[in-house]
C-alpha cells in the first residue's frame, strides 16, 4: 500500500518542488478541523489503498499547523487556497486542482489513471 509523506516545513517544501521537475506530485492540502477536510483525507487514503499511479508521489500539509508551508504552496503553484484541497503539479507548476467534496477516490483515479 503506497502512503503519503507529511510535509511541516518551507524546506520540505522546496525539496519537494525541486523533486517534481522528475515526478508527478500531488498534494493535500487539509484542516484537522474540518470535517470535510477529515472526509477528504479519508477519501485520498482510499485511493492510496486501491492501487495508486506509479508514477506520483503523494504528500500532506496541515494547514492550520503548517500554515507558511500551506501559504507558500499556493503562493508558488498560483493556486488560490481551499481547505481540503488536492493540487497536482509537475515542474513546479500546478496541472490540476480541485477542493471540498470534489476531492473523492473516484475523481483522483480519474485524473491519475
Amino acid at each position: 500500500m503506497k502512503t503519503w509523506t507529511e510535509i511541516s516545513t518551507l524546506e520540505e517544501w522546496e525539496r519537494l518542488k525541486a523533486r517534481s521537475a522528475e515526478r508527478n506530485t500531488l498534494i493535500l492540502k487539509h484542516s484537522t478541523r474540518c470535517p470535510v477536510s477529515a472526509n477528504a483525507l479519508e477519501e485520498y487514503d482510499s485511493y492510496l489503498a486501491g492501487s495508486p499511479n506509479a508514477d506520483t508521489d503523494y504528500y500532506l500539509v496541515k494547514v492550520v499547523e503548517a500554515r507558511p508551508v500551506s501559504n507558500q504552496i499556493a503562493k508558488d503553484l498560483g493556486v488560490t487556497h481551499a481547505s481540503p484541497q488536492l493540487v497536482l503539479f509537475k515542474d513546479g507548476k500546478s496541472v490540476w486542482n480541485t477542493s471540498h467534496w470534489s476531492v473523492t477516490s473516484k475523481h483522483i483515479a480519474a485524473v491519475l489513471d
